[in-house]
């Protein structure tokens, strides 16, 4: 428990009792252990693989639902671990371990279930394993043990009864197999200096751990893990806490390492972490004497590239500290970049990973969007200490209570670190309009979801998207907003005391921060935050407000795409939400309005022909707006004439709302054009982010047909401006902006002007592109603008340029500069150049694993590629489900980007008979990206015929 944490007198008690059962375990363990100690060696290395019994034909029995009874309640591991990191002679690389547990039966039971999955495991007496009772306790006989396929169980039927209140012991040895899988416990392999190193690694996250050791796999059953590796001398292992012992010993005839790890917090499996490396570190103690070290491979450390990382590490964490009013509970942070990472990053307890690109930084070679990103996901990660680690959902119908809230706060945290980025703004664009473009589909779902509807791997892993993350993140803003950061904060830290170290559902945080309101004066509502709050998670979508300024009319209505699409889905709010609207007339911001039905009268909002109403004030509520045309008029005209009185962050609102509102065929598109204008003068990062991203939709909308010559016109002339400004201010383009966001408008304005044709502009990348071609080992492009001028030059150019950007991308030593030469080669127009990239993407010796389906989203971007990306996933499609179907976070991705182009019958057609004919194989963790690509394509049909003609004739007119 961390220092200076406050503890309650039940959660004191609980340990005190937690920690004389522990001696207890470690004692029966002792006698175990030494009792099998002679014995290990051998089977460690001729492990003895039980044949796996077909899945028993029931279909009502314990063992065939994916949830486990509430019998048992797991207290205490001790799970030791051996990676062997050479190859055997079958040509594998395996892991072997033993696993004990000790659980109290909460209810009588002659059945253990513990999730295991993939594991071989070893004879035990005859038997998968060996239970003994603990405290004088009799254990019942094993009658039958098998593994249960589809659920992934090992599954234990007893001769007798466990006893309620009582004790017990399951002791399991195992062998599996340490795959490249990116899952559970596996391996991952480099070269560095010529030389192949191979490493063992974890990603637990969601259902992961019973990959590793046998276990009571859910969010809700935390225990305490005593882990132990033994590991080859030159490697170092880490895990969840600090070691407390390291011996060299004598196994299986070899010299070996064992490191011994001290007792974690009580937490869930999927936070357990484990590594074995021969990693360097660089290391700092915070105020409170907290170890912060950030490990990668030895050679990026001796690069520095670790060191920004760890300079901002310490502030966020003290940051976090007193946001939650909390202190860190845990003795050490190791933050770890690994080379292949399936996730973006992962918030072990203790133990944090992440991919190499999310917290490495190269000065000479990293763009200013990596240091972004590193400053974010790290700051997301250290959230999760609290929020998600100390206190934990109950289960992944409520994944949002971690991820929503984490993707909330990391605006904070790297504000913090970083407080003249102006991060908090730019959750807008990354988690808002992101949510809003997911949410609008009948096919969303709500934030909290009902149990029964998450259950499988697959459906569990589905839960890890944007509705979780950014819709989560956008709602809880919404909160704080209205209930004041004060008193958001102070509500948060009083649920994460009564919490700790245990597991909540969402209801608990509402209970905290309604005390908190009640104890703040002046902090009024219209109803409860659990009325309130209830409307924004249990029903999915959000209202687009229309404000009429000539009455003052104000209401509400559910937002879609499709307006005449049929929602399934039913609300018991009947998708009526209770609105907080910050708003301005003219330039006086005016008092706060909640919408509390579907319309109202709101006088003040009714203005004279002279004025206007902007409202969501900040973008700081989770809907859209609408307005009469009149006050449309007035804010375009307004934009037109001094942009500045509208906030930076509404600019960006209007732009977004008013070509989504377009796309739904509530206003005209004519109109939301017009709102693309005033960008002749806009100098701003997030407003022109907003319009880049309405823009790519519509080039990707007409790319193929004869709209996209006038619309490419009318867009060259919009960013001509913005192209000569920034050559203005950067000297000819021989430097950056000091600004930061600056720097991203200026990315803007030279991908925008090449792909648009703006004079001078490919002329000026293509020349550095070849100055670097020229001379290899000196690349003048600035790091900023690489991501541009490489995918410029290589589109432009054949095959000359495309190998020697695939030379430098082997040759690529920084994480950040692999990936941005990873993107550009699928920016190529020769066709076979694109296919011989796709059949890449099967050979992790060419792309890694990890890469492999953002590599295809890339080349499916592509108007070229996209076509050859689509043929090539569905010629392939049994190989990519096996790799990445059933639970990876990418997969839904892969569908999302291989599908985002169609826009005709013809691709309805081909997407709808993909569904059917890949129905048996099935869709796994895609499921619902593929039924959102239907629903996309149909509404995009039926958008095109309507809007089709009047889009070219504005363009041509304009």
């Amino acid at each position: 428990m961390g220092k200076g944490y406050y503890i309650s007198k039940n959660l004191a008690t609980a340990a005190m009792v937690l920690a004389a059962i522990a001696l207890l375990t470690i004692i029966a363990l002792s006698v175990v252990y030494n009792r099998e100690k002679s014995k290990n060696a051998a089977k460690f290395s001729n492990a003895t693989i039980l044949p796996v019994p077909p899945t028993p034909k029931t279909s009502n029995e314990p063992w065939d639902k994916y949830r486990l009874p509430d019998s048992l309640s797991p207290q205490y591991y001790n799970v030791t671990l051996w990676p062997r990191l050479v190859m055997n002679a079958n040509g594998m690389y395996i892991f072997t371990g033993t696993s004990g547990v000790m659980f109290t039966c909460v209810k009588k039971t002659d059945l253990i279930l513990i999730h295991s999955n993939k594991l071989n495991l070893t004879l035990f007496n005859g038997h998968h394993a060996k239970l003994a009772g603990l405290s004088g306790v009799t254990a019942p006989a094993i009658k039958k043990t098998w593994f249960q396929t589809e659920t992934q169980y090992l599954v234990i039927q007893l001769e007798g009864k466990l006893k309620p209140e009582k004790s017990y012991w399951l002791y399991t040895e195992f062998t599996g197999e340490l795959a490249d899988d990116l899952e559970g416990f596996y391996r991952s392999e480099y070269m560095e200096d010529g030389e192949k190193k191979i490493i063992a690694i974890t990603q637990m996250q969601a259902t992961y751990a019973r990959k590793a050791f046998p276990c009571f796999d859910e969010p809700g059953m935390k225990a305490v893990f005593h882990i132990t590796l033994i590991h080859d001398l030159e490697m170092t292992a880490l895990s969840n806490s600090q070691e407390i012992k390291t011996e060299k010993v004598i196994m299986d005839g070899t010299y070996v390492t064992r490191t011994i790890f001290g007792p974690t917090k009580k937490m869930s499996t999927y936070l357990v972490a484990f590594v074995v490396s021969d990693f360097a570190y660089i290391n700092a103690k915070d105020k409170k004497g907290v170890s912060v070290r950030i490990w990668a491979r030895k050679k990026a450390i001796e690069d520095g590239q670790g060191n920004y990382a760890l300079n901002i590490t310490q502030p966020i964490l003290e940051f976090f500290e007193k946001y939650y009013n909390t202190s860190y509970p845990l003795s050490k942070s190791d933050q770890m970049a690994l080379p292949d990472f399936n996730a973006g990053a992962m918030e072990n307890w203790g133990l944090v990973t992440y991919r190499e690109t999310a917290l490495l930084y190269d000065p000479r070679t990293s763009a200013n969007g990596n240091k972004q990103r590193i400053v974010s996901v790290v700051s997301h990660e250290l959230a999760h200490m609290w929020f998600g680690n100390l206190v934990t959902l109950k289960w992944w119908n409520d994944l949002w209570l971690n991820e929503g809230f984490a993707s909330y706060v990391e605006y904070l945290g790297a504000d913090y670190a970083e407080p003249t980025w102006n991060m908090k703004d730019q959750i807008i664009l990354y988690d808002l309009q992101r949510a809003f473009a997911v949410d609008s589909l009948t096919s969303s779902h709500p934030l909290s979801r009902k149990e029964e509807e998450v259950n499988t791997p697959a459906e569990i892993s589905e839960m890890f998207n944007t509705i979780s993350y950014s819709k989560g993140a956008a709602v809880l803003r919404m909160l704080s907003e209205f209930l004041t950061e004060p008193v958001f904060a102070k509500g948060l830290g009083s649920y994460l005391k009564q919490f700790a170290f245990g597991s909540s559902v969402y209801s608990d945080l509402w209970d905290h921060l309604q005390k908190a309101v009640d104890q703040t004066p002046g902090v009024n509502l219209p109803y409860s935050v659990h009325e309130i709050m209830n409307r924004w998670i249990l029903q999915m979508g959000y209202p687009v407000v229309t404000i009429d300024t000539q009455t003052g009319s104000v209401s509400q209505k559910h937002f879609l795409l499709e307006p005449e699409a049929v929602v399934e889905r039913k609300s018991e709010f009947s998708y009526e939400w209770f609105v907080p609207i910050k708003w301005m007339k003219k330039d006086q911001v005016q008092d706060q309005l909640w919408l509390l039905q579907k319309s109202t009268i709101h006088r003040p909002m009714k203005v004279s022909k002279n004025e206007w109403v902007l409202a969501n004030l900040n973008v700081s509520g989770y809907f859209r707006v609408n307005y009469d045309l009149g006050n449309w008029d007035r804010l375009l005209s307004q934009l037109d004439s001094n942009h500045e009185v509208i906030p930076v962050v509404n600019r960006a609102q209007i732009l977004d709302d008013a070509f989504n509102l377009a796309r739904a065929s509530i206003i005209n598109i004519t109109l939301a054009l017009r709102t693309t204008k005033y960008l002749l003068n806009e100098r701003e990062y997030i407003p022109w982010e907003a319009a880049l991203r309405n823009m790519n939709y519509f080039f990707q909308l007409f790319d193929r047909s004869e709209v996209y010559g006038a619309m490419q016109t009318y867009f060259k002339k919009q960013v001509k401006p913005l192209f000569e400004y920034f050559g203005t201010i950067s000297s000819n383009w021989t430097r950056v902006p000091t600004g930061h966001t600056d720097q991203f408008t200026q990315i803007i304005a030279l991908s925008l002007a090449c792909s648009t044709g703006v004079e001078g502009c490919r002329e000026l990348t293509r020349s550095w592109f070849k100055k670097w071609m020229q001379n290899p080992h000196n690349n003048v492009i600035h790091p900023n603008l690489r991501s541009t001028v490489y995918c410029d030059a290589i589109a432009a150019g054949g095959a000359e340029e495309w190998n020697f950007g695939w030379q430098m991308f082997q040759k690529a030593t920084v994480a950040a500069e692999a990936v941005k030469l990873r993107s550009a080669l699928a920016c190529t127009k020769v066709p076979w150049l694109l296919n011989r990239y796709l059949e890449y993407t099967m050979n992790p010796e060419k792309i890694r694993k990890q890469d492999a389906t953002s590599t295809i989203g890339s080349i499916a971007s592509n108007i070229i590629g996209q076509p050859l990306a689509w043929d090539f996933v569905r010629a392939n499609w049994d190989y990519f489900f096996k790799a990445y179907g059933t639970g990876s976070f990418t997969f839904s991705r892969l569908i999302s980007d291989i599908t985002y182009r169609f826009c005709t019958p013809f691709e309805l057609t081909q997407l709808k008979r993909f569904q059917k004919d890949n129905a048996e194989t099935g869709f796994g963790s895609g499921t619902q990206a593929l039924q959102q690509a239907i629903e996309k394509t149909t509404a995009k049909i039926k958008w095109l015929a309507e809007n089709k003609e009047p889009v070219l004739q504005w363009f041509l007119s304009a």
